[in-house]
């Protein structure tokens, strides 16, 4: 729900999953930078950063209801799901809860966007 505009209401559930989905990406970079084969992650690491880079900045037009905000979550929904596919390429546990998260954002971007 809209903290203290109602008319947000409509994207919350889209807002919700961009920040979770930020987050999750955030998470998952800070992990893979451990990993003993980080140079293999480095376009990963990379995406991950992007991906939580677009997810908050959707859902920050989204809050506003800025004019552009359907077409911030069409771009938010292809870059999630290409994060998804980049993290798909490990199978560390965290790169696969992450995928989850960019794919369910994805999801809810496009079901945002679609109905603009």
């Amino acid at each position: 729900m809209g903290i203290v505009n109602k008319a947000i209401d409509k994207y919350q559930k889209c807002i919700d999953a961009c920040n979770r989905c930020a987050q999750a990406c955030m998470e998952c970079m800070t992990m893979c930078l451990s990993e003993p084969d980080v140079t293999a992650r480095k376009k990963c690491i990379a995406m991950l950063n992007e991906c939580a880079c677009i997810c908050k900045e959707a859902a920050s037009f989204m809050s506003m209801d800025a004019k552009y905000a359907m077409d911030l979550c069409k771009l938010c929904a292809t870059m999630c799901n290409d994060c998804a596919t980049e993290c798909d390429m490990f199978k560390d546990i965290h790169c696969q809860k992450c995928a989850d998260e960019c794919r369910t954002c994805a999801n809810e971007c496009n079901m945002m966007a679609a109905a603009k």
